[in-house]
């Protein structure tokens, strides 16, 4: 079956509150925080397009709305369709809250909307069995772990395990040639409120189908950003800065001041009498002056002065004056640290 063919419907689940990340998530969805230039949700979209995906079915949620309006301006060429999930039930339901606008007799790829990955995404969509990506992790009680034999065929899959058997965690790209199966065990599932910590799971559901005999591949990511902390967010905007040092040129004036390889800078923002970089994100619209920024993500429409920032994430519309610190502040915030009058 050829790759155009195969690849023409996916659901991302985009319905997450992101707790991890607030301050920032309380007024701004995860998926939309810009890393090296772009918001995570984009580079999610890019590589789905540039693998012929064309029809796209999200699953939103908390600020869903948001991410419809990105979506519709940003890419009106897809086949965008929106599906809310109501309440807040797991992966397993937020995939099933989607059957509806899937066609079950062709391929389905999921993938989580937090995540990044590096891997042959043609391989996996050209392979003959349905193939979930995983990679190797320290500690994986946090995710969904799969037990692989010599032959790189998964024989189990289990979410969240007390005592694992693997280290090896599912990472959020599953392509699934069975999607009907998919849907049928998703329901079961539910009907028979099978939950792990009270939500329906994905993994249970792929579980179900392996007992039925569905045969599932292994394929061993390179890299996996699971960007839903600071710290890793931060990381992955560096990783990518240094991939594409040039990739993410805009619009924007500098006055008096050093601009230091690998960063992004947004359309017109205006950067005077200040050192940037490296590993700066820069948000359109930005205005920083006096200040030192490094190793930082900041947000559009914000204005620093008089600042020294290392492995920083600054929300958008915040002012910022006189400080020297690490910070994680969210949008809409006016500080003032300059000490006395």
């Amino acid at each position: 079956m050829a790759l155009k063919q195969q690849l023409m419907q996916v659901i991302i689940p985009v319905a997450g509150a992101g707790t991890r990340l607030r301050p920032h998530t309380y007024t701004q969805p995860k998926v939309l925080m810009a890393v090296a230039g772009k918001p995570i949700l984009a580079y999610i979209i890019d590589e789905l397009l540039k693998n012929d995906v064309k029809r796209f079915v999200f699953v939103i949620g908390y600020l869903g709305d948001k991410i419809k309006e990105y979506v519709e301006l940003h890419y009106p060429e897809i086949d965008a369709h929106f599906v809310e999930q109501a309440t807040r039930e797991g992966l397993g339901h937020a995939v099933y809250c989607a059957h509806n606008l899937i066609d079950s007799s062709k391929p389905l790829i999921i993938q989580l909307g937090d995540t990044i990955l590096d891997a042959d995404f043609k391989t996996i969509l050209n392979a003959t069995h349905s193939t979930l990506c995983v990679k190797k992790v320290e500690d994986p009680r946090s995710f969904g772990v799969a037990e692989i034999n010599d032959n790189d065929i998964i024989i189990k899959v289990v979410e969240k395990p007390t005592i694992p058997k693997s280290n090896m965690a599912l990472v959020g790209f599953y392509f699934i040639r069975e999607t009907h199966q998919l849907f049928d065990a998703l329901a079961k599932n539910i009907a028979e409120n099978t939950r792990v910590n009270n939500e329906f799971t994905l993994t249970d559901g792929l579980q179900r189908m392996i007992g039925e005999g569905v045969v599932f591949k292994s394929y061993k990511v390179e890299h996996w950003f699971d960007v839903g902390k600071k710290e890793i967010l931060l990381e992955t905007n560096e990783i990518l800065l240094k991939r594409n040092p040039a990739a993410f040129s805009a619009d924007f004036k500098v006055e008096h001041s050093t601009i230091i390889a690998p960063c992004s800078i947004g359309k017109n923002a205006k950067i005077r009498n200040s050192v940037i970089g490296p590993f700066a994100t820069i948000g359109e619209n930005a205005e920083i002056n006096f200040s030192v920024i490094k190793n930082s993500i900041i947000g559009n429409f914000t204005k620093l002065e008089n600042v020294v920032l290392n492995k920083s994430l600054i929300g958008s519309d915040t002012i910022i004056t006189g400080l020297s610190q690490s910070l994680n502040i969210g949008d809409n915030t006016e500080l003032d640290l300059r000490g006395g009058k």
